[in-house]
C-alpha cells in the first residue's frame, strides 16, 4: 500500500520561517531511516501558500485565486509518499518522526488509490494508458525512482 503523508502548515511555515539546523538534521536522520527501510518513495517541503495559487472549477469556468490562503490549518507544508504494509505501519513510522515544526503540529496520513481500487470502470485500455504514462514519467525523471 502507498500512503501520502501530509505535514500540515503552521503560522510559522506560512510566514516562511525556515527550520533550524537541529530540526533539519533530525529530519535528515529520520528520512534516512525511511529510505533504508524501503518505505520512502518521495518527500518534499512546500513553499508558503503566498507563492501558490488555487484554481476553482465550476462547470466549464475556472477561477484562479493567488495565495496566501487564510486557513492555515487546511494547508500542507510538506509531504512524503511511503510504501507500507498497512495504515498501522505508517502510523508507527509517524510516531518515530521528529516534530516537523517548532511548536505543535499535525501530520495526516492518506492511502493512495491503486489501479485495482477502481474496479471495472478502469478498463484494460485505461490500465494500458496508465502503465504507459507511468513508464514515461519514470523515463523522464530517472532520479525520482524509489
Amino acid at each position: 500500500m502507498r500512503f501520502m503523508v501530509l505535514v500540515k502548515a503552521t503560522r510559522d511555515s506560512e510566514a516562511g520561517v525556515m527550520p533550524g539546523e537541529k530540526l533539519l538534521a533530525d529530519m535528515g536522520r529520520f528520512n534516512e531511516e525511511l529510505v533504508n527501510a524501503g518505505v520512502m518513495q518521495a518527500g518534499e517541503g512546500l513553499q508558503p501558500s503566498s507563492k501558490g495559487a488555487r484554481v476553482r472549477f465550476s462547470g466549464k469556468d475556472r477561477t484562479v485565486t493567488h495565495g496566501p490562503f487564510p486557513q492555515t490549518d487546511e494547508l500542507v507544508a510538506g509531504f512524503w509518499v511511503w510504501k507500507c504494509a498497512s495504515l498501522q505501519e505508517a502510523i508507527d513510522w509517524i510516531k518515530r518522526c521528529p516534530n516537523p515544526m517548532e511548536g505543535d503540529s499535525d501530520i495526516e496520513i492518506r492511502q493512495i488509490f491503486e489501479s485495482e481500487d477502481f474496479g471495472e470502470a478502469f478498463t484494460p485500455e485505461l490500465r494500458e494508458q496508465e502503465d504507459r504514462l507511468r513508464a514515461k514519467v519514470a523515463q523522464q525523471n530517472p532520479q525520482s525512482k524509489p
